[in-house]
């Protein structure tokens, strides 16, 4: 019986993607099957960077194949395209950026801005072209976070500003206009000015992921930035503890408003493990990230330790997952940009590009 290329999709049916759950057939990643005799090829497309993944799915397709009868040879191509996806309607997209993540919280102090470098370097990390907005004019971290403090855009046109770069991300934030030590003291329209400025002026350079990492709270600056900036998807970090979740489930609730989708909850401070002994120990309380979720019918992207190591390296600007890429942590911080990239890939694509511009004239 000679080999088909329905057979060969048949056989495709078998190997699920892990990170998206589907098989590489309803997930419709495999694409130009080709058969000529005993050979057989095949092109794997995933709509999400997957760096760290590709070489075993494409073992997985390879190894499948080969148990067809009458196949002698198997080619499978895996690569990633990533494209622009929708934003809340009325909002026209970014040049220069395909999609952007909003990283926010209802209060301080819950690990939001490590979430957001973090999540930003791993997206990196597996082959995506990434840029960073630290979008917290009061108190902004990234410049101490990437190791960039003291360091100055240039301005090659006078009108326009290029992002530094550390790590292989693009970055703006208004800590590199300021000195460290002075203190923004701006009322809530110059605030979201300044935000808009940071964002339209910077010229970021074809960026699959612009990582906002958004002030915190849920009050004008962050509603203005968030009916003002074309946003694919918000992530949100709380901590397991009761008052951190009830600010957000605010913020939550205000992404639903503006027609924001969720891409999920991440649970910092999740709990410690002694250095000493290793007793874990849920100190803020257990699991009211997966509750939260629950309620919502969001995902939960993942749960990080409350660890020294994680404080250290951000403040010291080497984050964990470039200044400690093997640890468990950093895996982690990876395990969730994955996640986040998948949730991204799976809603609809952006096609204002695809329709020409309509003139009506009288005549």
């Amino acid at each position: 019986m000679s080999l088909t290329v329905e057979a060969v999709q048949t056989a495709l049916k078998d190997v699920v993607d892990p990170n998206t759950g589907k098989d590489l057939v309803a997930g419709r990643a495999a694409k130009n099957i080709r058969v000529d005799g005993g050979d057989v090829a095949v092109d794997i497309e995933l709509g999400y960077p997957a760096k760290s993944q590709i070489d075993a799915l494409r073992k997985a397709a390879i190894a499948r194949l080969k148990q067809l009868p009458g196949v002698d040879n198997v080619s499978a191509n895996v690569t990633v395209k990533i494209a622009a996806h929708a934003v809340q309607r009325g909002v026209k997209l970014l040049s220069g950026v395909k999609n952007i993540i909003a990283v926010s919280s209802g209060k301080g102090g819950v690990g939001k801005s490590t979430t957001a470098v973090n999540l930003a370097l791993a997206l990196a990390q597996e082959g995506a072209t990434v840029g960073l907005l630290d979008a917290d004019i009061y108190g902004p971290s990234q410049p101490q976070m990437l190791g960039l403090q003291g360091r100055q855009p240039e301005s090659l046109d006078g009108k326009s500003m290029e992002p530094l770069e550390a790590y292989g991300i693009q970055s703006m934030s208004i800590g590199y206009l300021v000195d460290v030590e002075t203190p923004m003291v701006w009322r809530g329209p110059m605030v979201t000015q300044a935000l808009e400025q940071l964002l339209n002026d910077t010229n970021w350079r074809d960026v699959d992921y612009l990582v906002i990492d958004m002030p915190p709270g849920t009050g004008d600056t962050q509603l203005t930035l968030a009916q003002k900036v074309p946003v694919t998807g918000a992530v949100i970090v709380t901590t397991p503890q009761d008052i951190a979740l009830m600010d957000a489930r605010k913020g939550l609730k205000m992404f639903e408003k503006v027609g924001i989708p969720i891409i999920g909850i991440v649970e910092n401070m999740s709990m410690h493990v002694c250095t000493n002994c290793g007793h874990v120990e849920h100190i803020f309380g257990e699991g009211g990230g997966q509750k939260m979720c629950a309620d919502y019918g969001v995902d939960f992207l993942g749960a990080l330790p409350l660890e020294m190591d994680i404080r250290l390296m951000a403040d010291g600007g080497k984050p964990t997952v470039v200044g400690a890429p093997d640890s468990k942590a950093a895996e982690i911080y990876r395990a969730i940009a994955r996640k986040v990239a998948v949730q991204i890939a799976e809603k609809a694509k952006d096609m204002s590009s695809k329709f020409p511009n309509i003139v009506v004239q009288n005549t």
